[in-house]
């Protein structure tokens, strides 16, 4: 598989990469380098991080920030390192992407947030859940693959038809990391 990449707006998962892991590391240093101390801490989430489960084969990492506006001051330092500014994808969040446009292909998906806030802590807590927790895992990977079938040219429509077992997961990880305190 190697490279990671989907065509926006479609929906097609792969079985679990090791290289995902090497992947988001190395793109994690170049947010590092471009970001500097604006960069409080960056961890790759979402479902490549998940060990065993498949995944839509594009790279999910999180940059936590102190101040969100001091990363619109970096725009150009990132888009000169092929990283795309896409706004504030959703509110409290700026969101960059990198894939290859000219295609509309995206290979990852960066979600800039408030270090420390609850926003940072629902990424960190399902994907630690959902590793530490292989049957939760498993019941999420279940209705991806039966969601991807159903609407692999939609992938609005797939999304939203994870969004309440994604709200239970997240219910059911801050409980556990409640418990899981290190």
């Amino acid at each position: 598989m190697g490279i990671p990449g989907l065509k926006r707006g479609t929906v097609s998962l792969s079985p679990h990469q090791e290289s995902w892991k090497e992947d988001a590391r190395a793109v994690k240093d170049q947010l590092r380098a471009a970001l500097g101390e604006v960069a409080v801490d960056i961890q790759h989430i979402g479902s490549t991080s998940i060990a065993g489960i498949c995944a839509k084969p594009i790279i999910d990492l999180v940059v936590g920030v102190e101040d969100l506006n001091a990363v619109e001051n970096h725009v150009r330092r990132l888009e000169q390192q092929g990283f795309i500014f896409r706004g504030q994808d959703v509110e409290g969040q700026r969101l960059f992407v990198l894939g290859d446009l000219g295609e509309d292909v995206r290979t990852h998906h960066i979600h800039v947030v408030l270090w420390d806030s609850p926003v940072w802590w629902d990424y960190l807590n399902f994907r630690d859940y959902l590793n530490a927790v292989p049957e939760r895992a498993r019941t999420y990977e279940t209705l991806k693959i039966t969601l991807a079938e159903q609407y692999p040219h939609d992938r609005g429509r797939y999304t939203a038809g994870k969004q309440a077992l994604i709200a239970c997961l997240l219910k059911e990880a801050k409980c556990w990391r409640a418990q899981n305190k290190e």
